[in-house]
């Protein structure tokens, strides 16, 4: 693969937990990488790894076949296309990869459709480790007509793509699903480890006793290892937790669910960043019980 992504400029528009790792590996893979962040700095780092950083959004993306957005949410994405836009050529390629919700990707349809960007839908599953490592899932939805080289940059950052929809869209509204399921998991980690110290019981325990059997999982041992240690550091922020949640529980405005415990979850959230503990990893949960 070296050979072709040599020949491919690729530009990175957000470069933080998410979006460096994203650099660091297309250069690494080959692929000429020009960066830009809001807080310039944070691409400059990624010199060492042979990433260009630019200070301006259409500066990046100028000679790029390809455009990465790894960014907060969707109207940063917004803002930052826009002011990509003059450096931008007719055709470009553009793997949005940012949990933007469903209003939010079919605004950026829209715009890609209006200015002749081919627009791949394509948030991504994992988060700081899965990231650096390479092995981010890839839920994918655009058209048929130019994947091959969406699939260039996807195997480069990721160890499987999920082809969900020749339409973007679809992919935006999984990852609110699968979201859904993971903020569950980290909430009720979290409160089983409470409940099993409010009652006197060490919550290490909760961890043998699962370890092994039909509940357990990477996922499980990673957070309540984590929450036991008090070991926060940031993977995923209870802040992205608290914007993620809500835009699950927004989509289902008018369609009849009551996502009872997305509800729950993003209130549980909402404490944590209200007690100070926004920046750190959705593992702070367990603060809130505490």
């Amino acid at each position: 693969m070296t050979g072709i992504s040599s020949s491919l400029c690729v530009a990175v528009l957000g470069t933080g937990i998410i979006g460096a790792a994203v650099a660091r590996n297309l250069a690494r893979k080959g692929f000429k990488v020009q960066a830009w962040n809001r807080t310039l700095g944070r691409a400059q780092a990624l010199a060492a790894d042979g990433v260009e950083a630019f200070d301006h959004p259409a500066d990046a993306a100028r000679n790029a076949a390809i455009i990465v957005t790894v960014l907060k949410d969707g109207p940063s994405v917004t803002h930052v296309m826009a002011a990509a836009l003059p450096g931008l050529h007719q055709g470009a390629t553009w793997l949005q990869l940012s949990t933007v919700g469903g209003d939010a990707i079919d605004t950026l349809a829209s715009f890609a459709a209006d200015n002749g960007i081919i627009l791949y839908d394509a948030p991504v599953q994992g988060t700081r480790q899965p990231a650096e490592q390479g092995k981010l899932t890839i839920l994918a939805s655009g058209p048929d007509d130019g994947r091959d080289l969406a699939q260039l940059v996807f195997d480069a950052i990721g160890q499987r793509t999920i082809w969900v929809s020749d339409k973007p869209g679809a992919s935006s509204r999984l990852k609110l699903a699968l979201n859904a399921f993971v903020f569950a998991l980290t909430h009720g980690t979290a409160e089983t480890l409470s409940i099993a110290k409010a009652l006197g019981i060490d919550p290490a325990l909760v961890i043998d006793a699962v370890t092994g059997g039909p509940l357990d999982s990477g996922y499980f041992q990673g957070k309540a290892a984590a929450m036991l240690e008090g070991d926060y550091s940031t993977s995923f922020s209870i802040e992205n937790g608290v914007k993620d949640a809500r835009l699950v529980v927004e989509a289902l405005a008018g369609t009849g669910i009551r996502a009872d415990l997305a509800e729950a979850g993003l209130a549980r959230f909402q404490r944590a960043v209200d007690s100070g503990h926004g920046s750190k990893d959705i593992a702070a949960s367990f603060l809130v019980g505490a």
